[in-house]
């Protein structure tokens, strides 16, 4: 960012009074311009015993299998924003539950919010963000060729609450020196 976006002033890179860390100011107006992590927010689609999940048509990880999700939009709640993407990504329907897990990725400025959540119905086929979508069981999960380790790691609970019948919710940090999925 060189120039404001309200007056045309030369943006400095400064700690602003009573602030702690350096942001983007204009010179001219002094608006100060944050510059905040992105959501990503999706879910793991249930059917009877199985999770939809999408094998990437895109960078990054390509050819990889993940669960739908993305960034979310102005004007979305979360429960939207996952809707959507799953909509997107897999031309899937689903019902949206309890929000699952929540992973900060400070690494790369990121949030990623999951939900559990049903699918309505088995008409689903890959959108434009995916070479294929497929329903798997626990044994079938492709986990050598799982995408992110955001995505691992929340699998793996899954299935382990899954079979006591008792379902959590997860926080947790992903940083890039442990980072070995994504």
């Amino acid at each position: 960012m060189k120039f404001c976006s309200h007056c045309s002033g030369t943006i400095e890179l400064r700690v602003p009074e009573g602030d702690t860390l350096p942001r983007h100011i204009c010179a001219t107006c002094n608006i100060i311009f944050y510059q905040n992590p992105k959501m990503i927010v999706g879910c793991i689609p249930e059917w009877e015993d199985k999770i939809l999940l999408c094998r990437r048509a895109i960078e990054p990880r390509r050819g990889l299998w993940t669960l739908p999700a993305g960034f979310m939009e102005n004007t979305e709640t979360l429960a939207q924003a996952a809707a959507r993407e799953t909509l997107e990504e897999a031309n899937a329907r689903v019902e949206i539950g309890e929000l699952y897990t929540v992973y900060s990725l400070p690494h790369i400025n990121q949030v990623y919010l999951l939900f559990r959540a049903s699918l309505l119905d088995l008409d689903f086929k890959p959108g434009i963000e995916s070479l294929e979508v497929k329903l798997f069981d626990e044994k079938e999960i492709p986990w050598n060729e799982m995408a992110f380790q955001v995505i691992h790691d929340p699998l793996k609970k899954y299935f382990a609450e899954r079979s006591l019948g008792k379902f959590g919710f997860h926080m947790g940090v992903i940083d890039r020196a442990q980072n070995s999925h994504s």
